[in-house]
């Protein structure tokens, strides 16, 4: 098997404001340990992928970060996208690329902010699931089992008696849930969580595709047919523009026939919030995380952030503050999510030193 990689990292991390912003967004960050989110991601697939069929999917503003961060990867590898049009857009033209280079590639597709523990397991899944897709020409997705009734997750249901080698047939595919949804779905025992990683041959997605997002696969053709030309950037931007925006679950999982689960053996977080890298931190006798010179009088169960200024927080359980750089967010620990609200007001009152 030819495998490749596609990593796409070409969000800005709302939820992680105001250390992540539009030119050092949550996977150029280190979030947790000594590297970034992206250089996590690209050194986990050492062994497994050759680095020369890596490739990143992102947008110019975040470019030099990533060639920075990462030097090892070929400058042609770093696909960079006119516009945002979600998942199934970027999985597209990536897909279409790597067509190029081997038309019978398979394909590892993975978002570049994820924090996943136990590498070797990790690999052994990914190994799983590419021989799985590339024996019977299926869209395979990898399931983490619930350890705990999460609504800021999706969540894959499987058909528990098909499973072969660890390989399930997919039954239905979920949004994120409400609490009570949440604790249904993991007293049934075959809901899983949805981790946004995907494994295929090149050309089984770009079939799916074909059929099941016609428009989108029409503008992929456009764009194959001038790869080689020297005006593609402006060529590109022209179609890309008109692309619907719409998630690869929504467009192509969620409709096909051919989308298996393997049950994901390792530790596995999305980070979607400030509270997810709370609940990964180490935390002292108050149950606080505390990064930089902060002091803490009365207040427990809490994560503050503030390595360039003094942060004192007096009589405060179960918050989030990070100081940072020239902005300030304080929020309750259950709010975290509603951190994305801010750039909404940010870009409505045009104030862009804080995006």
């Amino acid at each position: 098997m030819n495998l490749y990689a596609v990593i796409m990292a070409g969000g800005i991390g709302a939820r992680f404001w105001p250390r992540s912003k539009k030119k050092s967004p949550k996977q150029l960050l280190k979030i947790i340990g000594e590297h970034t989110m992206i250089q996590e991601t690209f050194t986990r697939l050492n062994g497994l992928v050759p680095k020369e069929n890596i490739l990143i999917v992102t947008n110019e503003s975040q470019r030099t970060g990533i060639v920075e961060q990462i030097p090892e990867i070929p400058p042609e590898n770093i696909i960079v996208e006119p516009f945002g049009r979600n998942t199934a857009a970027c999985i597209g033209l990536a897909s279409i690329i790597i067509q190029q280079r081997s038309a019978d590639a398979i394909t590892f597709v993975m978002p570049a902010d994820h924090i996943i523990r136990d590498k070797e397991k990790f690999i052994d899944t990914l190994k799983t699931a590419a021989q799985f897709a590339y024996d019977n020409s299926a869209l395979v997705t990898i399931g983490i089992q619930p350890a705990k009734p999460e609504t800021g997750y999706g969540y894959i249901q499987i058909d528990e008696e098909s499973g072969k080698n660890n390989v399930y047939k997919v039954l239905t595919f979920a949004e994120k849930p409400n609490y009570a949804t949440a604790v249904n779905f993991i007293q049934s025992g075959d809901f899983f969580w949805n981790s946004g990683m995907f494994i295929w041959k090149i050309d089984t997605i770009l079939d799916e595709i074909k059929i099941l997002m016609p428009d989108l696969y029409e503008g992929l053709v456009q764009i194959r047919e001038q790869i080689n030309n020297p005006e593609f950037p402006n060529i590109l931007s022209d179609i890309y523009g008109h692309l619907r925006s719409i998630s690869i679950d929504y467009g192509i999982m969620e409709k096909s026939d051919k989308v298996f689960l393997v049950k994901g053996q390792f530790s596995w977080s999305d980070v979607g919030s400030w509270e997810a890298v709370y609940e990964l931190s180490d935390k002292d006798q108050d149950g606080n995380v505390k990064i930089g010179t902060v002091y803490t009088d009365m207040a427990m169960d809490s994560y503050i952030y503030s390595p360039d200024k003094f942060t004192a927080v007096i009589g405060l359980d179960n918050v989030i503050v990070i100081n940072h750089d020239n902005a300030l967010l304080i929020c309750k620990r259950d709010k975290a999510q509603d951190v994305k609200n801010i750039i909404d007001f940010l870009k409505l009152n045009k104030l862009n030193d804080h995006l």
